[in-house]
């Protein structure tokens, strides 16, 4: 029998830093910002159903009836559900025990759900190329793409020794760099953005929780006994006290296995509404705008209207985005500071904007 595929695409959370658009009920992961107006979601999986043989979206319960209404050809069996959203080691480990089940041998890609991608070619060969070497090595792969600028909102991957099956060894699993050190990466070359897509045998990748991260596996195998038992409480009770941790910093940076495909596809977690901005078309006076606005004497600004007219007068390097309940302004060097107007929200327990 060949050896079978599967991606894994997480889909939770809400994405904070593009709030107003992306709330509870309207993730970032369901927002329209992929090429044609398509969800990032739907876009994401139509990326990725061709490569494979099955595709499988883990997301937290609140938002399984989200996830239907954008998929709704995903059927109960494709869906993995945690209780709650505890980070993408525990996504991860939980979707690789459920496939461990399902095909002892099988492979996973893995994937976010709201990354803005463009070069399907390009993309395709990544991906072929990440299936095929994680089929065949004993390794977890990542795919890495060439830095087109000295980015210091990214993380690194050093990798300039080649490895087997067409990839090269991952020396260094870097965090975000100063201006200084990401200027040296770019000119030194062997250094990758990391985009956080992953693919490896579903039995590879446990054997790397269980050195790396044992406590998140014990207590994964806690909750799929508890399932498999049909004790759907218990096992939403030990997922809460589960550890939150990114599976970047509990396995990627730990492990001696990582190999990575290099890439060059044009790619963007449009991580802020400055970054969203950056990918609309600016008039001859630097401003982006989405919707419909009057702007005199503005400059260097980002408009994102919903059903109203937007004008503006005299201002310079802001962002307004405007929805039926809500506008958020702000000076476009503090795009990153919009989840503090989440968690003030929290605090003032005024969730209906939530």
């Amino acid at each position: 029998m060949s050896q079978k595929n599967y991606a894994v695409i997480p889909a939770g959370g809400a994405g904070t830093r593009l709030w107003p658009r992306s709330r509870r009920l309207t993730p970032k992961h369901t927002l329209p910002l992929a090429s044609g107006g398509r969800t990032l979601l739907r876009d994401t999986y139509d990326r990725v159903r061709g490569l494979v043989d099955e595709v499988f979206i883990v997301t937290e319960r609140t938002q399984r009836e989200i996830i239907n209404a954008v998929l709704p050809e995903v059927d109960s069996e494709h869906m993995i559900i945690e209780p709650v959203a505890r980070g993408t080691t525990n996504a991860y480990g939980l979707a690789a025990l459920t496939l461990q089940r399902l095909d002892p041998a099988g492979v996973m890609l893995a994937m976010a759900s709201d990354h803005v991608v463009r070069g399907r070619a390009e993309i395709s060969r990544a991906l072929h190329a990440a299936l095929r070497a994680a089929g065949v090595t004993d390794n977890l792969i990542a795919i890495g793409l060439k830095p087109k600028y000295a980015s210091t909102g990214l993380g690194y991957l050093h990798a300039s020794r080649p490895g087997p099956a067409g990839t090269r060894r991952v020396q260094q699993f870097l965090e975000k760099p100063d201006l200084k050190t990401a200027t040296r990466f770019l000119k030194a070359g062997g250094y990758y953005w990391n985009v956080a897509w992953f693919a490896w045998r579903t039995s590879i990748f446990l054997e790397q929780m269980q050195q790396h991260a044992p406590k998140h596996l014990s207590g994964l195998r806690k909750v799929l006994e508890a399932r498999t038992a049909g004790d759907e409480q218990t096992a939403s009770e030990l997922y809460r006290r589960l550890p939150v941790e990114v599976i970047d910093r509990s396995v990627m940076e730990k492990t001696d296995k990582l190999l990575l495909v290099p890439a060059t596809f044009d790619w963007s977690d449009i991580g802020s509404w400055s970054e969203l901005g950056d990918r609309v078309r600016a008039d001859s006076q630097g401003n982006s705008v989405d919707g419909e606005a009057i702007l005199v004497d503005t400059t260097g600004s980002l408009i994102f209207g919903d059903r109203r007219l937007i004008a503006a007068i005299g201002v310079k390097d802001l962002i307004i985005v405007d929805t039926e309940d809500a506008v958020l302004v702000v000076p476009r060097s503090r795009a990153q500071d919009v989840r503090k107007v989440v968690e003030a929200l929290r605090r003032a327990r005024k969730t209906r904007y939530l």
